[in-house]
């Protein structure tokens, strides 16, 4: 079983590797953190904080991006290119196929993630007064490191991950010696990471029975709502029935809280917060069970020419 889900992981990983769309947001989104550098000079006296909020929004988004994105055309890809009818034939249950398919993309996910807040990291420290020429020379020489590994690697799509673990560590190393706390950024990275997970949850449960446009958009919608579950839950309003406003606590308490997701730069410098990050981890781990579930349920029942 495991095996299966691996592969499946696996290849759909290197699928994801593969769309050149990935590498576009890639670079959008280290030009939208470089550009925080520039907005940052606006600010009196604030400069860390707008790099930091702007950074840390900007990871966030382009991440979530990433898996409404893959989420919602992978799985129709797959019945597209009739790829899946030759797959489910096989000894392998649908709901390993769907796991897999959501492993795959978790992984894309984590591993844009970590490569995003490498150079998140590279412009926190450059902000802090790190050199610029470190940076640049860091930038060749990792480029160097991949190109020769992709060179020499069986498959080349494998050397990405510890690559980019590699790319991480580096910058780390940098924004410590520049004098930053990193260790709150790396929560607010894992706690991304955790949120990419729903949201895959959420896109492979939609495509499980859905087009990849209504899937894209429903997932859209609940992260939306997810994002606003904090307001939904105290919102007080004459304009509104109290049908209305009891339908909206309803929901708000049924769809992914995202809001756990994106904490204030206080509440990850206190000193518990790496037990905050672990409570959030798990609720996320919970969620994306129930979802794979009920994904799986769907997809069983679903008629597939």
């Amino acid at each position: 079983m495991i095996g299966r889900i691996y592969a499946i992981m696996l290849n759909t990983f290197r699928e994801a590797v593969r769309d050149r769309v990935l590498y576009a947001v890639v670079l959008i989104a280290s030009l939208v953190l470089i550009g925080t550098l520039a907005l940052a000079q606006l600010s009196l006296d604030q400069e860390a904080r707008v790099v930091h909020d702007l950074g840390l929004a900007a990871i966030s988004l382009f991440a979530v991006i990433v898996a409404i994105f893959l989420g919602s055309s992978l799985l129709y890809k797959e019945m597209e290119r009739k790829t899946l009818y030759v797959i489910l034939p096989k000894p392998i249950h649908r709901w390993e196929f769907l796991v897999g398919k959501f492993a795959g993309i978790v992984l894309t996910g984590t591993v844009f993630v970590t490569l995003i807040g490498a150079v998140f990291l590279a412009v926190v420290g450059s902000q802090a007064g790190g050199s610029l020429l470190t940076v640049a020379i860091g930038a060749v020489v990792a480029a160097g490191v991949l190109g020769v590994a992709v060179w020499k690697a069986p498959d080349p799509t494998v050397v990405v991950v510890p690559w980019s673990l590699l790319v991480l560590g580096a910058s780390v190393a940098f924004a410590s010696a520049a004098g930053q706390s990193v260790s709150p950024l790396l929560g607010a990275f894992v706690l991304c990471v955790c949120e990419v997970a729903v949201v895959t949850g959420v896109a492979v449960f939609f495509s499980s029975f859905s087009t990849p446009f209504v899937t894209g958009m429903l997932t859209v919608g609940v992260w939306l709502v997810g994002r606003s579950a904090d307001t939904l839950q105290t919102i007080e309003s004459r304009m509104l029935t109290e049908e209305i406003i009891a339908l909206l606590r309803v929901t708000a308490e049924v769809v992914p809280n995202f809001v756990l997701f994106v904490p204030g730069g206080r509440l990850l410098n206190e000193a518990d917060s790496w037990g905050y990050v672990a409570q959030t981890c798990a609720y996320a781990a919970l969620y994306c069970a129930i979802l794979m579930v009920l994904s799986s349920l769907v997809f069983r029942r679903r008629d597939l020419p």
